[in-house]
């Protein structure tokens, strides 16, 4: 399908999306889109960045009817962050429908969300927070007509899997269920061959575009990593860049040290409040710091734009994370670089990577680095 128009979507739908200059669909929601506004249960699997917010908001806006005081569509998200940004994305697909939206995470206080709670028609939220208000009878879910699992692989990945089955539990037997998952693995189907009822699968193809997105890594001794990324966030020319590492103790040494060498620089990570999130996001997402420094938790998910360079400081665990936090670049048909930093101990688990995910990465010739003083 070449544009929006050829979907049997309403007409307030069609001019949110062309207000957000949305020009045609996404390999994902050619393949998702159709049998959601049927009313099938659906599987979709694609990249994080594939647009599979807008898929299944195309699903919950057409089914929900806003002169109905009950919460009518229910998406679960695994984290703040997502929930949030689920969140913005449906108020913007629905604001011609007029629906009330409620946002439900922890971290906050609970009397704002009530009160949210008390008009809504759509509710996204995390398992802990929705639990809470379903144990204390401050939310009602038994007319739920669309019921989406977010991020599924990460969800279990967290361990939520027994929070979602009792969230499922209030939910009618009878509704409409969409999966959506960067992966779609043994625990994801098993879950739906519970609660979903003979679902579409649908996948898109392509995860990276390697005619946009150059890969490359160094070689370089352990103790001059950090010189050799602040010669290269230097001397790249960069939009945003994000940079990965595996741990909370590695981000906020390499974002001290990089404010030091006067390069705008925000971490986060999972041992942040939400209010140190929610700043740290605004930075970044305003442009007003040129990286972010992070740990996996902003891999997932999260939709940010203009990120030209990705930087693997450490090479993740798992090899399928490799490709999410590479995901976050060469979008919409532009241009994104991946580079990884390779210090000796590194180079087997990077094989491993490029193995598992049966991708080739050039090796860059290593430019001369002066070492910076560290703190």
């Amino acid at each position: 399908m070449e544009n929006f128009t050829d979907f049997n979507l309403s007409n307030q739908i069609l001019k949110s999306i062309q207000e957000k200059d949305f020009e045609s669909p996404t390999e994902i929601q050619e393949e998702a889109i159709p049998p959601i506004l049927q009313g099938k249960d659906v599987i979709a699997g694609s990249a994080t960045g594939s647009g599979k917010t807008l898929a299944f908001s195309a699903g919950i806006v057409e089914n929900v009817e806003p002169s109905s005081k009950e919460i009518q569509g229910l998406v679960l998200a695994p984290t703040r962050e997502l929930a949030k940004q689920v969140s913005r994305m449906l108020g913007d697909f629905s604001k011609h429908h007029e629906y009330n939206i409620a946002t439900i995470h922890g971290g906050v206080a609970y009397e704002p969300q009530y009160r949210a709670l008390s008009k809504a028609n759509v509710v996204v939220a995390t398992p802990g927070r929705l639990l809470d208000l379903i144990g204390k009878s401050r939310i009602n879910l038994s007319k739920v007509n669309t019921f989406v699992l977010d991020e599924a692989d990460r969800m279990l990945d967290m361990g939520f899997i027994d929070d979602v089955e009792d969230i499922m539990k209030e939910t009618p037997g009878k509704k409409q269920t969409i999966f959506t998952s960067a992966t779609i693995r043994g625990e994801v189907m098993r879950l739906a061959d519970r609660y979903m009822d003979s679902p579409v699968k649908v996948f898109a193809k392509k995860k990276v575009d390697s005619d946009k997105l150059e890969q490359v890594y160094y070689d370089i001794p352990g103790h001059l990593k950090l010189s050799l990324l602040v010669h290269l966030l230097k001397e790249e020319e960069t939009d945003l860049s994000m940079v990965f590492c595996n741990t909370r103790r590695t981000v906020e040494f390499i974002e001290k040290n990089l404010k030091n060498q006067d390069i705008k620089a925000q971490a986060i990570h999972g041992g942040f409040s939400q209010n140190q999130r929610d700043r740290a996001m605004e930075k970044f997402e305003k442009e007003r710091v040129d990286v972010l420094v992070c740990t996996d938790v902003a891999a997932r998910g999260l939709d940010i734009g203009n990120i030209s360079h990705i930087y693997n400081y450490d090479i993740p665990n798992d090899s399928k994370q490799y490709m999410h936090r590479i995901g976050r670049t060469a979008r919409a048909g532009e241009e994104g670089k991946a580079i990884n930093i390779l210090s000796k101990d590194q180079h087997g688990d990077f094989r491993r990577v490029l193995k598992e995910n049966k991708i080739k990465v050039d090796k860059a010739e290593t430019p001369y680095v002066e070492k910076v003083q560290l703190k």
